[in-house]
């Protein structure tokens, strides 16, 4: 079973009818106790990191978030989750989670695509992933693969994180993390069957990972 977490954060029911449509059991949940001893753990999440980490913080969840990093169970941050994973945001100048060494930064509006023209502000569309390092989520997909992002800050992790990059006036880190804690950009849930073999290969993980009880 994987467990969703629920903090009042957005797109949790896309997550779990990507799930049900690849037949992974699944819950929404905002109770400790289920999100510890799921398999594996999904922290998805749309808007603003200061809103976000104060129902984390209110919650309790931002503690059970780190328990899960700390002991081994899978996890995988999507989007705003991806972002609030690490230390800090320059979004309402927010102190994150503190898992991952590294922060959250604005696209700048100086940038440019490659016809010279200003790049719009979200990036929102579909774009490549190019991996920096071997990384399992990406087992079977295709490297001209494209996936559906929606953000206007992006990560800027400490360089041993960065497992993979895209470029939008810039290059940045649209995945990252480690061996069986994982974060990516884009939504997986909202990108075709691309997306639907990385959230199936991050159930395949759970499924072999030993630490769950």
């Amino acid at each position: 079973m994987l467990a969703i977490v629920d903090y009042r954060a957005g797109n949790l029911t896309s997550v779990r009818r990507a799930l049900d449509h690849l037949g992974i059991p699944c819950t929404i949940t905002d109770d400790p106790e289920t999100i510890t001893r799921a398999d594996g753990v999904i922290f998805p999440g749309v808007g603003a990191a200061g809103s976000a980490m104060e129902q984390l913080r209110q919650s309790g969840l931002d503690a059970t978030i780190a328990w899960c990093a700390a002991n081994d169970r899978p996890l995988l941050g999507i989007c705003l989750g991806c972002q609030i994973i690490l230390e800090h945001s320059q979004e309402n100048n927010t102190r994150t989670l503190g898992i991952i060494a590294g922060e959250c930064l604005p696209f700048s509006k100086d940038l440019k695509e490659e016809n010279g023209e200003p790049i719009r502000i979200p990036h929102m569309g579909w774009n490549r992933v190019r991996l920096n390092k071997p990384c399992p989520l990406f087992e079977n997909v295709s490297p001209d693969a494209e996936f559906y992002f929606v953000h206007t800050y992006y990560t800027r992790p400490a360089s041993e994180y960065v497992l993979g990059t895209t470029h939008y006036g810039q290059d940045f880190c649209s995945v990252l993390g480690r061996d069986g804690l994982w974060a990516v950009q884009f939504h997986p849930e909202k990108s075709g069957r691309p997306g639907l073999e990385i959230l199936k290969n991050f159930a395949t993980y759970c499924r072999g990972n030993n630490h769950a009880q």
